[in-house]
């Protein structure tokens, strides 16, 4: 087990830093870069190069009180039907911008609840996103599924559009824990899921854990990992409960007074690790487990592992395309973002343009940074002669950083024959490590807790 002290005295445990799932990160995103930008970053896209897309499902029957995404409460299917309407309008907006010929290699449907769509307006949507971009001959269709939202008439639509991979949001099994956080979810009613996805024949199933909730015992994250166990998941995600309430004003129904201190989340994540690789699943990165068949693991084993907004991933493809609110697409040009608020996003729409509100070109530096950030947070170090064979000389504005990073971290990182590498024992640092290559650092109240 990691040594907490050692954590402790290198600012593991009062650290805010971001979770990189992108660099620069969302904060530093400007309305400098809107829809001109999106228009033109669309229209040069290479057709021979699959691209990723995302669509954002922003409604929920039931708004969870831990959620810090955007969405919104309904209890009628009223406002998803105009939404997907929405979504249309802009998939023939995205038509008059991309070349001819583009092929769509992977898609991800989140939320919100992407199963609090019936089955016909699933196929409705997944054959319009598909007539605007076809499928690339090896396609990959994943949802994020909510198994109280869910049912096997919604998982054969699913099907039957190609999806080959589901997640299920599951957080923690403890009744307790499920009260504090506004989300019952029974086990059965899990189990019951998963039988129907595997059924349907879906060969790949994520489920996602977090660690940090209100009430929340070594105890009964032990509980619910055997219970996610029993399930047989390819791979799991663990993430970090980030308390921002804030920024997402759900969460003041959340009493903070039950919520675990940062040595207690530091050690319910050290345990759920532990359980997860003695049933051997092999750790990816640093929240990720996957079974050693796992796409996931030969990729973080070959080094072809990468890191975007949906967390790690095998995803090669060069371009995301984010479609409905608050969507991020990122090209080789930059990112931009869809207006977050639905009214706004579906305001652009109508009005006849596309729904990019806010966004950052990037430099040469970026792209080079980025990279460094991502070689991090995949595989705990910087391969620095790959990256000057592939940015030449400019790769060389690193080193003073990595002298920085080796001097303010001495006990758990060390200089290779390559570049610079994290040891085991300090990786629950990593983040905290990556934040020292960022350019842009703004003001950690912005970001969740590194622990």
């Amino acid at each position: 087990m990691e040594n907490i002290d050692q954590l402790a005295a290198l600012g593991l445990f009062d650290a805010q830093v971001p979770r990189y799932t992108s660099y620069p990160t969302a904060p530093v995103f400007s309305t400098d870069v809107g829809p001109s930008f999106q228009v033109k970053a669309l229209s040069v896209l290479d057709p021979n190069a699959p691209v990723s897309v995302y669509l954002h499902i922003p409604f929920c029957e039931r708004l969870c009180w831990f959620c810090a995404c955007r969405t919104q409460g309904t209890r009628t299917l009223n406002p998803v039907e105009r939404y997907v309407e929405t979504v249309k309008a802009e998939l023939s907006l995205l038509w008059d911008a991309i070349p001819a010929g583009l092929r769509m290699g992977r898609m991800h449907w989140g939320g919100g609840t992407p199963t609090i769509l019936p089955p016909h307006m699933i196929h409705d949507l997944a054959t319009a996103i598909k007539r605007i971009i076809p499928p690339a001959e090896a396609f990959e269709f994943s949802v994020e599924i909510d198994p109280t939202m869910v049912d096997e008439a919604k998982i054969s639509a699913l099907a039957d559009q190609g999806m080959n991979r589901a997640s299920i949001g599951i957080q923690d099994f403890s009744p307790m824990v499920q009260a504090a956080i506004g989300r019952e979810q029974p086990y059965d009613v899990t189990k019951d899921c998963v039988g129907l996805l595997r059924r349907a024949g879906i060969t790949s199933l994520n489920t996602d854990l977090v660690y940090g909730l209100p009430n929340q015992t070594e105890d009964a994250i032990t509980s619910t990992i055997e219970k996610v166990l029993s399930m047989e998941p390819d791979r799991v995600a663990l993430f970090g409960y980030a308390h921002v309430p804030h920024m997402a004003k759900r969460q003041k129904l959340i009493d903070e007074t039950v919520l675990p201190g940062d040595v207690d989340r530091y050690r319910l994540a050290t345990r759920a690790a532990l359980f997860f690789q003695s049933a051997g699943y092999d750790k990816i990165g640093i929240d990720h487990f996957a079974k050693p068949e796992d796409s996931l693991s030969r990729a973080a084993a070959t080094g072809s592992l990468r890191r975007n907004f949906q967390g790690y991933t095998t995803d090669t493809c060069p371009t995301l395309i984010g479609l409905g609110a608050s969507s991020i697409s990122r090209f080789a040009e930059g990112y931009v973002q869809n207006a977050a608020a639905t009214a706004a996003y579906t305001q652009r729409a109508e009005a006849g343009m596309l729904a990019g509100y806010r966004g950052h070109i990037l430099t040469k530096k970026d792209i080079l940074v980025a990279r460094a950030i991502e070689m991090l947070m995949c595989d705990f170090r910087i391969d620095q002669l790959a990256l000057s064979e592939r940015f030449g000389a400019p790769a060389a504005m690193l080193e003073p950083i990595h002298t920085h990073v080796l001097q303010t971290f001495p006990s758990v990182t060390f200089r290779t024959s390559d570049g610079l590498a994290i040891r085991p024992d300090g990786r629950a640092l990593t983040r905290l490590i990556a934040q020292h290559y960022d350019q842009y650092v703004t003001e950690p109240a912005r970001y969740s807790k590194a622990s």
